[in-house]
């Protein structure tokens, strides 16, 4: 029997959070509580690793595939696996719980093993979520992720953390239910076709589903998935839930948990009603670009510098689910390769946010001015993040943004050109800010004995910038292990579907159709 590491890695958060009962909740045990969990969350990061290592980059099937039986009489099994979409989205899971733990050293101080508890539970959820292949299992972990964020935003957040917290657990729970109601359809279908209900991914892809259904079961799924993106117009419980989170629930929130709805349309919504996936995807090109173009301008007049970061991300994840819309090779391999941009450059966003507030206790961004005589190491780390999240060449948001460009002008020119225009704002937006609170001379006499990057900084930020550079440099090194899932895909709904004008041919197979028309 071969190591079961899928299942390892959900468990081995769940019993480090466990295992922090043995010590008393006092400042006495602070430290110890603190470096138990940081050990846990660094351990998993090394199973995620050693999961990239040995993931076949050439299959495009599910891989470290384990089926049990759970609830047998009605089909459901614990069945998990992955495959070259979910891999990164996992490794990305892993890179970031330890960096929101050691983040939140100087800022979180009360119920401390309560907050590191919520955080490894919180990654075993996120985890369950990226490798579950049986939708009743997916949808345990997509509502049990919920709770551990719901009492993180509720317990630590900021002055309006009650509110913030019920208005983000109501706004998913509201698309979730419905998503569940589309399972148990989806179940039954099986059981009216196969002779057994099924909640297994493989066995609902042989499902015959009419076009009428499928369009209500799509609608259904994408409701859930748009609210956790969030797409526009489902996005109004994002700023809040960011600007009230503390700084570790954020860099969580805007690394991972968004990318649940986005990953969310390209493993379930896509592939098992691609009939309305195709009739609805210009529709949903549409609201990804009104969202950019929305999520930049009201950004750009955002006082405060967290409620800024959060409106970024509005309109950064509208270019994920534009890509996933063009339904050709670049965009959905651009979406992917954003998905995992976005966790790294927008939460490198609020660990700097962060770091100022823990400084000044605020955020306004008239607060500030002048820090790059003061913290010149923090400025420094601050510029690159900011490039990296505005898609500069050479770093990681560029890749993803080029290839979801590129995907999208292939389907749709007007919307590639409207959505080109995010890119311009963002630049705007970001920059104008930055200058704000970093040139100039310091006007405030509060900004004029800041320190500059503590070790502990140092340690959170240098991985962060690391990958914003690794990610700019070798992006093969990342598209590789995705590009067989992904035209898996695309051939699934091509079949299906039959609208093969639809999807746009793999850019490593351009050179043999030129060949071909020759």
């Amino acid at each position: 029997m071969t190591f079961p590491i899928l299942s390892t890695l959900i468990a081995l958060p769940i019993v480090g959070a466990f295992l922090l009962f043995a010590f008393t909740d006092d400042e006495a045990h602070e430290s110890t509580i603190r470096n138990a969990a940081l050990v846990v969350s660094l351990l998993v990061f090394g199973l995620t690793l050693l999961l990239w290592a040995q993931f076949d980059a050439a299959s495009a099937n599910f891989q470290f595939v384990e089926r049990h039986p759970w609830i047998p009489a009605f089909g459901i099994d614990y069945s998990v696996g992955v495959d070259g979409i979910s891999l990164l989205l996992i490794v990305l899971t892993g890179f970031l719980t330890p960096i929101a733990l050691l983040c939140s050293w100087e800022s979180v101080h009360t119920k401390t093993r309560g907050f590191c508890m919520l955080i490894l539970l919180l990654e075993a959820a996120m985890i369950g979520v990226f490798v579950s292949i049986d939708l009743f299992l997916f949808y345990v972990f997509w509502d049990a992720m919920l709770i551990p964020m719901y009492f993180l935003i509720g317990i630590w957040g900021y002055d309006r953390r009650i509110y913030a917290a019920i208005k983000f657990l109501l706004y998913t729970m509201a698309g979730s239910v419905l998503m569940l109601l589309a399972i148990l359809a989806l179940a039954v279908m099986h059981n009216q076709q196969m002779g057994t209900y099924s909640f297994d991914l493989q066995r609902l892809f042989d499902l015959r589903i009419e076009p009428g259904l499928q369009m209500w079961l799509f609608l259904a799924f994408t409701l859930a998935f748009c609210i956790k993106v969030p797409l526009f117009p489902f996005h109004t419980w994002l700023p809040d839930a960011h600007t009230q989170a503390p700084t570790a629930g954020s860099v969580i929130l805007a690394g991972v948990l968004l990318k649940m709805g986005t990953y969310g349309l390209v493993r379930f919504a896509f592939p098992l009603f691609p009939e309305a996936a195709v009739a609805f995807a210009p529709y949903l090109g549409w609201l990804a670009v009104i969202g950019i173009v929305y999520g930049a301008l009201v950004a750009m007049v955002q006082p405060d510098m967290k409620k800024l970061v959060a409106y970024s991300s509005v309109s950064h994840l509208g270019f994920v689910v534009l890509g996933i819309a063009a339904l050709n090779t670049q965009g959905m391999e651009g979406a992917v390769y954003q998905m995992l941009n976005h966790g790294i450059s927008t939460g490198g966003l609020f660990l700097i946010v962060g770091m100022l507030s823990d400084r000044r206790h605020t955020r306004l961004i008239s607060e500030y001015g002048g820090l790059k005589n003061v913290t010149p190491r923090l400025v420094a780390a601050f510029l690159i993040i900011t490039l990296a999240s505005i898609g500069l060449p050479g770093l990681n948001g560029f890749v993803g943004e080029f290839l979801i460009l590129l995907g999208a002008f292939a389907a749709n020119r007007t919307l590639a050109v409207v959505a080109a225009s995010g890119v311009i704002l963002s630049a705007t937006y970001m920059l104008w800010m930055f200058q704000r609170v970093n040139y100039g001379t310091v006007t405030n006499p509060k900004n004029e004995s800041l320190p500059d990057l503590k070790p502990r900084e140092w340690v959170v930020l240098v991985p962060i910038i690391a990958m914003c550079v690794v990610m700019g440099v070798f992006p093969n090194l990342f598209l590789r292990p995705m590009a067989p899932s992904v035209a898996k895909l695309l051939t699934r709904m091509n079949q299906t579907s039959r609208v093969q004008a639809q999807v746009a041919p793999p850019v490593d197979a351009a050179a043999a159709v030129v060949a071909e028309k020759r």
